[in-house]
């Protein structure tokens, strides 16, 4: 970031956005976003099939309007705005969407509003590309200025995600080439439109937490176009009186919104999911499909399972009646069926299963003192098995493939990723088109490779 910006968060950030370009971006990070976009393309695509992509698709589809973005995986099209829920919301709904390690699910809310705005205002894919990693640096220097998704859980009662909407609408007023005044007109009027009270994880069918996403999305999409339009914002509403930091940060909040901006990209801590299942819940299921493999068990060689977590990675998944994001429901089904894909969904039909029944009664869970000194907000896994021989096995996974502590992810991984993943897609012409992200002139050629053959 340039020494010569100074002032408040906003207005450094605004600063910022407006100074943003393809040019300034490192290489290895316009690839890992580009990645990125391709896969939560792909994921809204999947996501139309789940309870909740598909209700906001009938949703935006009902309301109509001026045909100016499209419905992932369809010919329709609907106004922007409508098309970052829709999107959004199947984006998260069958939970192969990336997550990042401060926390939640930015890219269903970001990459998905970025889309929306670029295929509207008929944007390059480079346009896309910088508004994208813009996003991620606005999103997720917010959520960790308030403390993080923890932290915002617990201090706050609210979901941390709902800050995502500050940097859906600092990438698409970046898409609309909107001035630094107009850029905090929006991140103000953002936050009339985006609330997250954490209640809503009491729901039992994860239609709520899909749509979260998905209106985050729409309400920094919203948010800019108002401002274009001429509706006027609190000038400094993340660091001013009675703003985001005073309401919701921590001590040194301020400091972590503006941190390092332009050297240090928050699309390189962004991680990927292969498995259909809660994040939390991948390295416990990549640790138990590694003892069975390396040791030629079977489901029906257990006697006992036992899943350590970290705390807070514990808590998210702990015993939930939702069974994608329930450890001990998805690890079972894991070693049952040797495994859990993208597109495959055992639940409900596993519950029919004797072997399923006897293992989940087998399951035992707690917390893992080591893992939990190592990284308290962490998503490695150790599981133990004890066979009915009496053979006693452990294995430990410190972060699951797809994590940014793991090592980097490449086209070969989308490509296995998504050709399991959506079989009537022609996912070559979709890879081409991700790695050529900057070459193409309208991102409308990129959304309409995602439609069905």
């Amino acid at each position: 970031m340039s020494p010569t910006i100074s002032g408040s968060p906003t207005h450094m950030l605004a600063e910022y956005a407006v100074t943003t370009s393809i040019d300034r971006i490192p290489a290895d990070v316009k690839e890992r976003a580009r990645l990125l976009i391709i896969d939560e393309m792909a994921s809204a695509c999947l996501g139309t099939r789940s309870l909740g992509g598909g209700l906001a698709a009938r949703y935006a589809t009902s309301i109509g309007g001026t045909p100016e973005s499209r419905l992932l995986g369809t010919d329709v099209r609907v106004p922007a705005a409508l098309a970052a829920l829709a999107n959004g919301t199947a984006g998260h709904g069958e939970e192969v969407d990336g997550a990042h390690s401060v926390g939640g699910h930015p890219g269903a809310t970001i990459v998905n509003a970025a889309v929306a705005v670029a295929e509207r205002q008929r944007a390059t894919g480079a346009d896309l590309l910088n508004a994208v990693v813009l996003g991620y640096d606005v999103g997720i220097r917010v959520v960790r200025a308030c403390g993080g998704v923890f932290g915002m859980r617990d201090r706050l009662h609210l979901f941390s995600d709902m800050n995502y909407a500050l940097g859906a609408a600092a990438a698409s007023a970046r898409l609309l080439g909107l001035d630094a005044t107009r850029h905090r007109y929006a991140l103000a009027l953002t936050t009339f439109q985006a609330n997250g009270l954490f209640a809503f994880f009491q729901e039992k069918r994860h239609i709520s937490k899909s749509f979260a996403n998905g209106q985050y999305g729409s309400a920094g999409v919203t948010a800019a176009l108002m401002a274009a339009m001429g509706f006027e914002g609190c000038d400094d509403v993340i660091g001013g009186p009675n703003g985001v930091l005073e309401a919701w940060g921590v001590p040194d909040g301020g400091d972590l919104v503006t941190a390092a901006l332009g050297t240090d990209y928050a699309v390189t801590t962004a991680n990927f999911k292969f498995i259909n299942a809660g994040y939390p819940i991948h390295a416990a299921a990549e640790a138990a499909t590694t003892l069975l493999r390396t040791h030629g068990l079977a489901a029906q060689d257990v006697e006992e399972l036992n899943i350590g977590m970290p705390r807070n990675a514990l808590r998210v998944v702990d015993n939930r009646h939702m069974h994608n994001i329930c450890v001990q429901d998805m690890v079972c089904a894991a070693v049952v069926e040797d495994g859990i894909s993208i597109r495959a969904v055992p639940f409900p039909a596993i519950l029919g299963d004797p072997e399923f029944t006897r293992l989940r009664a087998a399951v035992t869970t707690g917390v893992d003192p080591e893992l939990d000194a190592e990284q308290p907000d962490g998503r490695g896994a150790r599981v133990s098995i004890t066979t009915r021989s009496g053979l006693r096995v452990s294995e430990k996974v410190q972060a699951p493939k797809g994590h940014c502590t793991r090592g980097p992810i490449d086209w070969d991984d989308l490509d296995a990723k998504w050709r399991d993943g959506l079989p009537d897609h022609d996912i070559d012409t979709i890879l081409r088109l991700g790695r050529d992200l900057d070459d193409i002139d309208d991102v409308s050629v990129l959304t309409a490779a995602f439609r069905p053959r």
